[in-house]
């Protein structure tokens, strides 16, 4: 059966029912059988809207009127909400943001797997008992609004930018920082770059903190390597924020939406912060990945050890290892764990916190898990659990191959989006059941989900 082409025209004006919240948060909608995203719009509403983009397989459009609301809209609590699209689902209670990230995770299977969603136990999100202040780090453009130095995000679907003093998602030691640099700025005239004129200096500010100790890192992400007043800046800093413990510049002058560039200069304190997650700590430095939510990885990763339902004796692979944090959280229930990353520097930091902590069964290595894997095994070394937290994009398929050919019992699989998960999860169904998903509210009030996936091997008749 043909697809039935789209007779929606751009401008038009049409009613149309929610049925649910699409992978980014927008509200979806069937008229004449096409789809229509609507952000804003929440499952059960029946809304009037107005088509504003339309594409070959489906149409966008933004609300004009709400005939029936949802029980469950609630009013944003950020004044810039509708303007700034870091967050997606501020206007629905959380109880209820919590069943549809589980919804988003089945629509993802039902699209791009082929086992039946009804057989899978997809198991109710875990969310935050305070959803609210949880980023412990965030990544301010810096620009010039009527001669006021503003600090913020790009607007929705725009290049305009809104200055932001107050984000509730993030913890408020980042936002006092962020808003006292800009002060210091302004103050100090500190020339401010202007992305079409290329001139001028300070593009972003970063500012990280560490939960447990509140210790903070400030970045100034500058398009060139000499700051004026530079002296002057880091004194005032110092003096009005003690508690930035760590200054760093980094240098980006390239035309790009890439925050960091390739040169960093510590300007002042200590290269690392602090961060600690249960019985472990971390040292951060300023290009160091690490969870955006500390207090929820501790979940995520708890998860992750129940999944793997460990007994002392296992050997465990961490693939996509990074920094080793999630191979440190299970150290000490495995004989033996053994990570691999591409980047080296998280390898070199992955063995420097398994040495800080003790752990004598850790063994890191740069290079991909498809390569390394098969060679362990030739040498006599299978492991019994693999772990993968991959990008965005899922594992690579050489990968998966490599998973069905070694056949570990166990496979958790550490997911950020449930699109890749739902088709990764195809590709290993050949020889794994899927135990259960769990669903992790890692970024409240984002359409974002996490889930961990546990898959065992299929005992062949």
């Amino acid at each position: 059966m043909t697809k039935q082409a789209i007779t929606i025209k751009k401008g038009q004006q049409f009613p149309l029912t929610i049925k649910r919240l699409g992978i980014n948060g927008e509200g979806v909608g069937y008229f004449k059988k096409q789809v229509v995203f609507v952000p804003g719009a929440l499952p059960g509403e029946e809304v009037v809207v107005e088509a504003t983009n339309i594409h070959p397989k489906y149409a966008e459009a933004k609300i004009k009127k709400i005939r029936k609301r949802s029980p469950y809209r609630v009013t944003p609590r950020c004044p810039v909400y509708e303007q700034c699209g870091g967050c997606q689902l501020q206007h629905l209670d959380y109880e209820a943001q919590l069943r549809e990230k589980r919804d988003i995770v089945i629509q993802a299977l039902e699209r791009h797997c082929r086992l039946p969603v009804e057989t899978l136990s997809i198991r109710p999100t875990i969310g935050m008992d305070d959803p609210w202040h949880y980023r412990n780090k965030s990544q301010f453009q810096v620009g010039i609004k009527k001669g006021t130095v503003i600090a913020g995000l790009y607007g929705l679907n725009s290049h305009q930018l809104i200055d932001i003093s107050e984000c509730l998602i993030q913890h408020p030691a980042t936002n006092r920082v962020t808003n006292i640099v800009k002060m210091i700025l302004q103050d100090l005239r500190i020339p401010i770059y202007n992305e079409r004129t290329q001139t001028g200096v300070v593009r972003t500010i970063v500012a990280r903190v560490g939960f447990h100790t509140g210790d903070v890192q400030l970045v100034l992400i500058t398009a060139t390597k000499d700051i004026p007043r530079k002296q002057l800046l880091v004194d005032e800093i110092k003096r009005r924020l003690p508690e930035v413990k760590s200054i760093v510049q980094n240098i980006n002058g390239r035309k790009t939406s890439l925050i960091f560039g390739e040169e960093t200069e510590l300007l002042e304190g200590e290269e690392y912060i602090q961060e600690v997650l249960g019985d472990l700590s971390f040292e951060l430095s300023a290009r160091a990945f690490f969870q955006l939510n500390p207090v929820q990885t501790v979940k995520l990763y708890d998860e992750v050890k129940k999944a793997a339902a460990l007994t002392g004796t296992e050997k465990v692979v961490d693939a996509y290892c990074g920094v080793g944090t999630i191979g440190l959280w299970l150290a000490k229930d495995a004989r033996e764990v053994r990570g691999m990353d591409v980047i080296p520097e998280a390898i070199e930091d992955a063995k420097k916190n398994a040495k800080k902590h003790g752990f004598a069964n850790t063994m890191y290595t740069t290079g991909k898990a498809e390569t390394l894997l098969p060679k362990w095994v030739k040498e006599g070394w299978k492991p019994d659990v693999i772990i993968v937290d991959p990008p965005r994009t899922g594992c690579d398929r050489a990968l998966l191959q490599t998973i069905l050919r070694v056949q570990p019992k166990t496979v958790v699989y550490v997911s950020c989006n449930p699109s890749s998960l739902a088709r990764d999860i195809d590709v290993l169904s050949e020889s794994y059941h899927v135990d259960y998903i769990q669903p992790v509210d890692m970024f409240p009030h984002t359409a974002h989900v996490e889930s961990v996936a546990r898959l065992v091997l299929k005992i062949r008749a």
